[in-house]
């Protein structure tokens, strides 16, 4: 009894043992399982971390460090630290930071004469004409500072059209502008390239300039781009609900509130008149139609709304016809009625 109590684990394992050989012998394929089994798990076990941790050189003279240099560690998960102090002859040197050397790279330097692939389309021209304003994106593509990949032919690629990146290149060599049918599309290449002396030079040209004009019109109409949205969804779904080519609907467009019956108009010596808040309530009302648009205050009148609604639907691909039907009509108070007109705008799918 002395004997077991004093040995541990010894009596442990000779009792296990001893259990073992009494029991029956194991059939031979369970024994080969068990071996296999034993094999696997031994296969599996995880390999022992080791994390190296690079000290200072100033640190290293200390005596914990001299000894955690020698002797590894455990640090959970059966990670073993390992800290390493610099040699002796390195010791006296100012430590300098590891990343720094690492991340530091040299500015890339380029030829006078520079090989483009602009999506597909080749193009040469001089260091300089890319530098040529400093603001843009080609001058910081190429001023160094930043990696271009090459094709195969070691060109430097740009991965963007290259329909329009000729007329970029001409502007940039001596300030010539693109023909008037490519002022759009050059206009939003120079955006993508960031190119501020192009894009103030093509605003200030057709067609760019009556664009501008036109959207200081619609900007008194926040809702136009809303409304334009509302008449294609519309006339989109009723086509699709009768399979039709085309479809219609009703589009109220009108600049300012005119006088409400041809009875009224003698009492104003203007056709902009003023009615208090309690009668205005009751001319409050909308019109049966699926859009709306108006009131305004600008020169532009009805026809040229229209006009914008037109060519902004072309501009989408889709073809748009209106003609005006008629009158709202609709009946207010007493002998009043409402007199907005009201146009019919066909939509042709196909």
């Amino acid at each position: 009894m002395q004997q077991n109590g004093s040995s541990g684990s010894n009596g442990s394992d000779g009792g296990r043992e001893r259990q073992a050989l009494s029991f029956s012998p194991l059939p031979a394929a369970a024994t080969t399982r068990v071996r296999r089994f034993i094999q696997d798990r031994q296969r599996t076990l995880p390999l022992p971390k080791v994390m190296v941790v690079f000290s200072a050189a100033g640190d290293a003279d200390k005596p914990s460090d001299a000894m955690s240099s020698s002797d590894p560690t455990e640090e959970g998960d059966g990670v073993r630290k390992l800290t390493a102090s610099p040699s002796p002859k390195h010791r006296g040197a100012p430590s300098k930071p590891l990343r720094s050397s690492l991340n530091t790279q040299e500015q890339q330097e380029f030829p006078e004469v520079i090989s483009l692939n602009v999506g597909g389309t080749y193009f040469t021209t001089r260091l300089s004409t890319l530098r040529r304003y400093e603001d843009t994106m080609l001058a910081a593509m190429f001023s160094g500072r930043h990696h271009i990949p090459r094709d195969a032919e070691g060109r430097y690629f740009i991965d963007r059209d290259g329909a329009y990146f000729g007329d970029i290149l001409n502007f940039l060599r001596e300030g010539e502008l693109p023909h008037r049918d490519r002022v759009r599309a050059v206009h939003r290449e120079a955006q993508y390239y960031a190119i501020g002396p192009l894009l103030e030079s093509l605003e200030d040209i057709q067609p760019l300039t009556g664009e501008k004009v036109r959207q200081a019109f619609l900007d008194l109409l926040p809702y136009y781009k809303d409304n334009l949205e509302r008449i294609v969804e519309i006339a989109k779904l009723r086509a699709m609900q009768k399979k039709a080519r085309f479809a219609k609907l009703k589009v109220c467009v009108y600049k300012e509130e005119m006088p409400i019956t041809p009875y009224e108009r003698p009492l104003f010596n203007s056709l902009r008149f003023e009615r208090s808040d309690s009668e205005a309530k009751l001319f409050e009302h909308h019109c049966e139609v699926d859009v709306t648009f108006g009131p305004w205050e600008a020169v532009a009148d009805v026809y040229d709304l229209l006009h914008c609604i037109v060519s902004d639907l072309a501009e989408r691909g889709i073809t748009a016809e209106q003609q005006c039907i008629g009158v709202c009509d609709k009946h207010l108070i007493n002998h009043y009625y409402c007199k907005r007109p009201i146009y019919e705008f066909k939509i042709t799918w196909w």
